[in-house]
């Protein structure tokens, strides 16, 4: 009995235990919403604008409030924010930073902890340039830079380096994992059906070769000399060294102690960080009246500024409240691309970005649409549900296509009807192709764990394709079958949006990868640039340019979600901002072994571990 009593006194007080440190944590997390939406950020005259790369730099906004924090994100469990900036938001503080009287300049020290894709880098770096194009300085310190970050800082009038520290200029590379080998010793069988023509696409490679096939290596080296070109071509320009010495340097690895460097021309000082102090003195910044100079970082500069942004989600009629200005939409096909109508930060759902792109077809008050598409692709009926949405609102409203990192695939696939197509110099794009794949897990099921499966049926092809069966050779004929349909109708599509004769397109599909600078070349996309670009692209061709609003679609919020929102002001507003946003090395064998299993069916992808070193 007295076990009992304790036994239940225990058990009562770990779950009122739990409950009241759930309640903390869900107070202090309200806490934070609220002390967020509370601080009003005010620019003071002589500001520098401090750009550390603190933040995650994204694309899509973050569509809900829980996304932008972290309840474990430090050490004594404080309830921490997970901060995140849209690349759009970035661009338009720089732009504003241009001409606005209280910032002097740009300082980079880029030791922040976010991330950042290759391609958003590339656009920031273009952001930057035109930045200096207002006469105000940009000045760079690290104590170590690293490729990415040092590509980012060569439009810096002053670079400079700790002198215990290095630079990192070693050239590009792309990695593979494959996982034919684990597959072995598994007892795993692949069924690969691809059609002949497409000998470039790769996806399927990581589960039938243990190493990348001829055809492979030759797009990954054109590809990564195309990047790394491009790479060397922007930092020559800003910094007066040719660009086969910049090769020959990263070759050699002659930069990376600061004296050689220096020597090299590759920064223009070795110093420590005080030294910055006298460049600022040099450009006439005033001190304030404790001796120093007023910084402010770009989240804050951002939440200063009233960014004339709106924010709809599917179906939301909100927008027509703004008919006083032409609206042009953005709509984000970022992740992979998947059946279903759900919303989930990091995937494109077929049906739901159909419904995006239809909603802005129907919505009178929109005049143009950007879509940025960063994705490697994913399912094709997924695809072609995004496409013909895509070719019904290009029929009666101008669309303009900003990719970013990837538009492979699938993410090839939606872009082609559009107007205009924009890539930047680093994207990779094409891989005009098509895949089926099929697991078999029968040896695995009946030599290692003892497990057979049985079953009765009408015929042969009553037992479709599945992990425990062989495939019939009704099921294997008729996957080939739907390959080769697949790809007439991609390649059909991509031939009649890009206005190509079949022939030149089966050219230079085959499923093969192209960079943004290879793939204005050979008529994939119209022009180098980012979403900018594109934005002032879509403006020009609905001719809009006098009276115009940018409207984001986002997911809608759950009822919890709004429930947050209503408690803590929204989150957005703490950005500054009149619309509601929020915001590896190789990973382990255990970890990609789900991957695996996730690609079943007809595809239209890239492989999704191609890891691009820069």
């Amino acid at each position: 009995m007295n076990f009992w009593k304790m036994f239940g006194a225990s058990l009562l007080a770990w779950v009122a235990g739990f409950v009241g440190l759930f309640f903390f944590f869900i107070g202090t997390f309200i806490s934070s919403l609220i002390s967020l939406n509370s601080e009003v950020e005010v620019v003071e005259s002589d500001s520098i604008l401090y750009i550390n790369l603190d933040e995650a730099i994204v694309d899509s906004p973050v569509s809900s409030p829980l996304g932008a924090f972290n309840p474990l994100g430090s050490l004594d469990f404080s309830m921490s924010g997970a901060e995140s900036l849209t690349l759009l938001n970035i661009l338009s503080a720089i732009e504003q930073a241009a001409t606005d009287d209280n910032i002097k300049g740009i300082y980079l020290y880029t030791d922040g902890n976010g991330s950042i894709s290759t391609s958003n880098i590339e656009e920031l770096r273009s952001a930057l340039l035109r930045f200096k194009q207002s006469g105000k300085f940009i000045v760079s310190y690290d104590y170590s830079y690293s490729q990415q970050n040092y590509y980012l800082a060569s439009v810096a009038d002053n670079i400079v380096v700790n002198p215990e520290g290095s630079i990192d200029w070693y050239g590009t590379s792309m990695t593979s994992i494959f996982y034919k080998g684990l597959l072995d010793k598994l007892n795993i069988t692949v069924d690969v059906f691809r059609p002949t023509a497409c000998k470039f696409k790769s996806a399927v490679e990581p589960f039938i070769l243990y190493k990348m096939s001829d055809a492979n290596r030759q797009q990954n080296q054109v590809i990564i000399d195309s990047i790394w070109n491009s790479l060397c071509e922007d930092v020559a320009a800003c910094r007066g060294i040719s660009v086969e010495n910049l090769k020959g340097i990263a070759s050699t690895l002659a930069a990376t102690f600061p004296d050689e460097a220096l020597k090299l021309g590759m920064v223009d000082a070795v110093e420590h960080e005080d030294y910055m102090y006298e460049l600022f003195d040099s450009y006439g910044v005033q001190r304030n009246d404790n001796g120093l100079f007023n910084t402010i970082s770009l989240s804050k500069y951002i939440s200063s500024l009233n960014i004339p942004h709106l924010k709809t989600s599917v179906g939301n009629s909100s927008i027509l409240e703004y008919e006083e200005a032409a609206i042009v939409a953005i709509i984000y096909a970022d992740g992979e691309i998947v059946d279903g109508n759900e919303y989930q930060d990091g995937s494109v759902y077929g049906s739901r970005l159909a419904r995006e792109l239809r909603d802005a077809r129907l919505n009178d008050a929109i005049k143009s649409v950007v879509v940025r598409v960063n994705s490697p692709g994913g399912s094709a009926i997924a695809s072609e549900l995004a496409w013909r949405e895509m070719t019904l609102l290009q029929q009666v409203k101008p669309v303009v296509i900003s990719m970013g990192d990837m538009a492979a695939s699938g993410g090839y696939y939606i872009s082609a009807p559009a107007d205009y197509i924009f890539s930047d110099k680093t994207t990779i794009t094409g891989s005009i192709g098509v895949f089926g794949m099929m697991y078999n897990i029968k040896s695995l099921l009946n030599n290692r764990l003892g497990v057979n499966v049985d079953n009765v049926y009408t015929s042969s092809s009553a037992i479709g394709p599945n992990l425990y069966m062989p495939m019939s050779a009704e099921w294997r004929k008729n996957m080939l079958k739907s390959v080769d349909r697949v790809y007439t109708t991609f390649t059909s599509h991509v031939a009649e949006g890009r206005n190509l004769p079949i022939e030149e397109v089966l050219k230079i599909a085959e499923g093969r990868i192209w960079s943004g600078v290879t793939a204005k070349e050979i008529g994939l996309v119209d022009a180098i640039g980012g979403i900018n670009e594109a934005v002032g692209k879509a403006i020009e061709l609905a001719d809009i340019s006098d009276n115009y609003k940018l409207c984001e679609y986002v997911a809608p919020l759950t009822p919890f979600e709004e429930f947050i929102n209503s408690i803590s002001g929204t989150y957005a507003k703490s950005l500054g901002l009149d619309y509601n946003i929020y915001g590896e090395e190789i990973r382990s064998i255990v970890e990609e072994i789900p991957f695996i299993f996730t690609h079943s069916g007809i595809q239209t992808r890239l492989a999704g571990d191609i890891k691009i070193e820069f």
